[in-house]
């Protein structure tokens, strides 16, 4: 096939904060290098979901007079709270008692979407070319083996894949590194881990499934810069996960739920524990007389420290939550997003500037490894395998106190614990687990999966292949029913899989016009049979303000 090329110094897949953060630093390095960042979302921040208070270091060495050049960073934390939930009273965890890294002094809730809108801004004053709605479908290699570019713009192929009348074989943009920031679990980034066995020397990944809520509160009870997060229910303390309440401007809250995607009971409905944990009485009298105003899902990683893999490899290097680097305990990553991004840009203008090209940016490995990203990491590494171990009230003791003593000790005493299975392994068979019985929402505080994902705003053209692949369309009704009570049909948050008919006349139903992008089939799935691929660019979720 035939494509228009395009070669640019350095390609980026990927608006968000460490996307960005690339194009920003390469550009106030050398403003004559020629830097370009694809991104598949309608606009810069339309897929863009996080809860998200952030910690402005990543900022700060980014645009240091980012307040002056307006960064929509607008709601400083002024409280911090953490509760114990029961079904009908919560106990609050002082905060002395949490290690120093869980004070939210000095950050701000925002909405990363306008963050992430803000920072294309400003990458573009500085000449950075950025185009939205191009999904970048396909990567391309040297003869050598080593990453060349990407194909993005791929438009107009038919249901079964073949090429419709006005079709577009999108063009290949080239670059002397390319660099792949496509948040969690990213097609092209799982493509390149596999080919150049980037996993090897690192542990497994590990993940959970982030929903989230915005709802416009009544302004008595709005309190802004409230920051609250929660344990205990409806989870209990068998798995994994929690909560997060945040008061922004406007008389709006984030209220989201993340479920960590390790639990064994298949019958688990992350999506109506979240509905649920709206129910608790603290939660629903805040919610009583609001409206919920927008929607999202999106997978968290969760691996840390030892998760990592290698970040760097022939012609490229990975960026951000495509290398996992979100701090688990203070539930952030973004920081070490922007920090992941300003590293990779300038070890390839080193790069560069030397007359190198699609080579291994080593430097880059070592510094986000060794530098203040691999500081933040490793001192939480431990705190994931103790909740999955311990489940979460063990969990936070052990991880409370390795944390508090490598603040005092600089070390810990436990070394650095393993994960041991995959989310996709730790999903037992249905026969070991009774089903749970959820409530029916009552499209007041709590919704069904189809009303709220029409607050995600998502749109797909219906006409284009669906973006998910089945390895063996015979697994999900010959075994993932049977074994394991068919999954797939709770783990989504946005209700894309079902089982429709009964009896031998079952069979198994892609709604992929539903799909928000999270990524959790392609994580969970217990044969691993559900591969995620984008679809063609633009489509998907339109967050507002995420």
């Amino acid at each position: 096939m035939t494509r228009e090329t395009m070669d640019y110094d350095v390609v980026i897949v990927g608006a968000g904060p460490a996307g960005l953060s690339a194009a920003i630093r390469l550009k106030q390095l050398n403003a004559d290098l020629e830097v370009v960042v694809l991104e598949k979302g309608s606009e810069v921040g339309a897929h863009i979901l996080s809860g998200a208070v952030l910690d402005p270091s990543g900022l700060d060495a980014l645009i240091p007079d980012w307040k002056d050049k307006g960064a929509p960073l607008n709601v400083p934390v002024k409280e911090d709270n953490f509760y114990m939930l029961g079904e009908a009273g919560q106990l609050r965890i002082p905060n002395f008692i949490l290690p120093p890294l869980m004070n939210n002094h000095g950050n701000y809730i925002v909405s990363m979407g306008n963050v992430c809108r803000w920072m294309a801004e400003q990458a573009e004053e500085l000449g950075v070319e950025i185009f939205p709605g191009m999904s970048c479908s396909e990567l391309v290699y040297h003869d050598d083996g080593s990453l060349k570019g990407v194909v993005a713009g791929e438009f107009g192929r038919e249901a079964d894949g073949s090429e419709g009348p006005n079709y577009e074989p999108g063009m290949e943009l080239n670059g002397k590194y390319v660099f792949l920031s496509e948040g969690v679990r990213g097609s092209l980034s799982k493509e390149v881990i596999a080919k150049y066995d980037l996993a090897a020397n690192c542990d497994v990944p590990k993940f959970g499934i982030g929903m989230k809520e915005i709802w416009e509160v009544d302004p008595e009870k709005h309190n802004e810069g409230e920051v609250t997060h929660t344990l205990g229910w409806p989870l209990g303390f068998k798995n994994g996960g929690g909560s997060f309440i945040y008061h922004l401007d406007n008389n709006q809250v984030y209220v989201g739920y993340i479920v960590d995607l390790n639990y064994k009971n298949p019958h688990l409905f992350p999506y109506m524990e979240f509905q649920r944990f709206k129910h608790h009485p603290k939660v629903a009298e805040l919610l009583k007389g609001g409206k919920r105003v927008a929607y999202g899902a999106r997978a968290v990683t969760k691996g840390g420290f030892q998760s990592i893999p290698e970040v760097a490899f022939p012609g490229g290097a990975l960026l951000g939550c495509s290398a996992g680097l979100v701090n688990l305990p203070r539930i952030k990553g973004n920081h070490n997003a922007m920090h992941s991004g300003i590293a990779a840009a300038e070890a390839a203008f080193a790069a560069i500037t030397d007359g190198r090209s699609s080579d291994t940016l080593a430097d880059y490995d070592k510094n986000l490894k060794t530098g203040i990203v691999g500081q933040d990491l490793k001192r939480v590494r431990n705190v994931a395998p103790f909740n999955a171990k311990y489940g979460p009230l063990g969990g936070m003791a052990l991880g409370g106190f390795d944390m508090w003593f490598q603040t005092i000790f600089k070390t810990s005493i436990f070394g650095t614990l393993k994960h041991g299975k995959t989310d996709a392994q730790s999903t037992e068979k249905a026969s070991k687990h009774k089903p749970i019985d959820y409530p029916k929402p009552d499209g007041v505080l709590s919704f069904d999966r189809l009303t709220n994902v029409a607050f995600s705003f998502t749109n797909h053209e219906e006409s284009q292949p669906a973006h998910l692949r089945l390895t063996d369309d015979a697994i999900p009704v010959g075994t993932n029913l049977p074994d394991y009570a068919g999954p797939s049909a709770r783990y989504c948050p946005a209700g894309v899989y079902e089982f429709v008919g009964e009896g031998a006349e079952t069979k198994f139903q892609i709604n992929f016009q539903n799909c928000v992008h999270c990524k959790t089939c392609d994580i969970k799935d217990p044969s691993q049979n559900i591969t995620w691929t984008v679809p063609q660019g633009g489509d998907g979720p339109n967050y507002p303000n995420m």
